[in-house]
């Protein structure tokens, strides 16, 4: 529809309407990472983002971390989910924070995340700057992500052994600056879940592989 039709944005709200994700004129996405980007920015020339702080989890991609690094605008991770985004910034006071899922919380006006306010921040953004969505997200790069889940019968055994420890590490030094490794349980079910971002997507399926296969020949 948005690629078929002049229109400037398109929103898409989850059943309850706390998640937001919009699309671009082009039909891409605009998740939670660029939200937090475009309004971490507007928020900082408009000296409303207290304490120059944005709140994010460990699963923000990479991207959004270097492009905030670029902008001088510091950040948090917290675990995953929105709950541990909103209890960091009710301890600190920091207004700004959220999840790539869609979950942005404006600490000044809710303590939860509403895909509506988030519209409207978003909407607000476009109209002060005069610039569309696209302009608004220059300068971040979005790198490839790739997760997988791998079945275990014991995680604390598997993410507490020393030698898939090693393997994680070696991935990690291997990428670099220029991507990251994360290895973490699944907190309801008898997973553990590899999540690399790379450069490009077949560095991404290398690097999980590896560790996958890993796994499931350790038969944790």
């Amino acid at each position: 529809m948005m690629r078929e039709n002049d229109f400037d944005l398109g929103l898409a709200f989850d059943g309850d309407a706390d998640r937001l994700i919009a699309v671009d004129p082009d039909g891409n996405l605009v998740d939670g990472d660029y939200i937090l980007y475009i309004c971490s920015k507007y928020m900082k020339e408009k000296n409303t983002l207290n304490k120059n702080m944005c709140v994010t989890t460990v699963m923000a991609n990479l991207g959004l971390y270097k492009a905030l690094d670029a902008n001088k605008i510091d950040y948090i991770k917290t675990d995953v989910g929105d709950k541990y985004v909103f209890e960091e910034m009710q301890k600190n006071d920091y207004y700004l924070g959220g999840e790539q899922s869609g979950h942005i919380i404006f600490y000044e006006h809710a303590v939860t995340g509403d895909g509506l306010l988030t519209a409207l921040k978003l909407l607000e953004i476009m109209k002060n700057t005069g610039k569309s969505v696209k302009e608004l997200s220059e300068g971040l790069f979005i790198y490839p992500q790739l997760l997988k889940n791998v079945k275990v019968n014991d995680k604390t055994r598997a993410l507490n052994d020393k030698a898939l420890k090693e393997v994680v590490d070696d991935v990690a030094k291997e990428l670099g600056d220029e991507g990251r490794i994360l290895v973490r349980p699944s907190g309801t079910e008898p997973l553990i879940r590899v999540m690399v971002e790379a450069k490009t997507d077949e560095l991404c399926a290398q690097y999980v592989d590896r560790v996958v296969e890993f796994v499931e020949k350790n038969n944790y």
